[in-house]
């Protein structure tokens, strides 16, 4: 019986998934649009999902240098940024040789975009099955506006 298990194996040991979706959640954020599996993409979804919800979390500090905090602010705003840079890479290369500061677009783009949204920042659309193995594809993005 599956009681209480969470998540999809996906025929991946578990560093070879943390990885995996570590890169993935990246590509989304920097991105905000990816094709991948439909397996993948839901627990993709579930994944960045907790990682805006954190981001967005932080209120009416989102958006703002931590120098012009409070004391109280800035340590909330920092364990925040500490908890989703466990996750997330530091810089991510974005295909055109640019490195992307992944935690500065989540907190000072991303955000900022869903601060007063309850939730539900993604979409998964199905677009149909793949050429070479036929399985089934999904595009995963990052909403436009709250």
């Amino acid at each position: 019986m599956r009681h209480r298990k969470r998540g999809h194996k996906l025929g991946r040991n578990s560093s070879h998934r943390r990885a995996m979706f570590r890169n993935m959640a990246a590509a989304l954020l920097v991105h905000e649009k990816i094709e991948t599996t439909e397996g993948k993409a839901g627990e993709l979804r579930r994944i960045t999902e907790r990682l805006i919800t954190k981001a967005a979390k932080a209120g009416e500090m989102v958006g703002k240098s931590l120098e012009s905090l409070s004391a109280e602010d800035r340590a909330r705003q920092l364990h925040l940024r500490r908890v989703v840079g466990r996750f997330l890479p530091r810089v991510y290369d974005d295909g055109q040789g640019e490195l992307v500061d992944v935690l500065h677009k989540l907190f000072f783009v991303l955000g900022p975009r869903f601060k007063d949204r309850p939730g539900g920042y993604t979409r998964m659309a199905k677009i149909g099955n793949r050429v070479g193995d036929n399985a089934k594809i999904a595009l995963v993005e990052i909403l436009p506006e709250a």
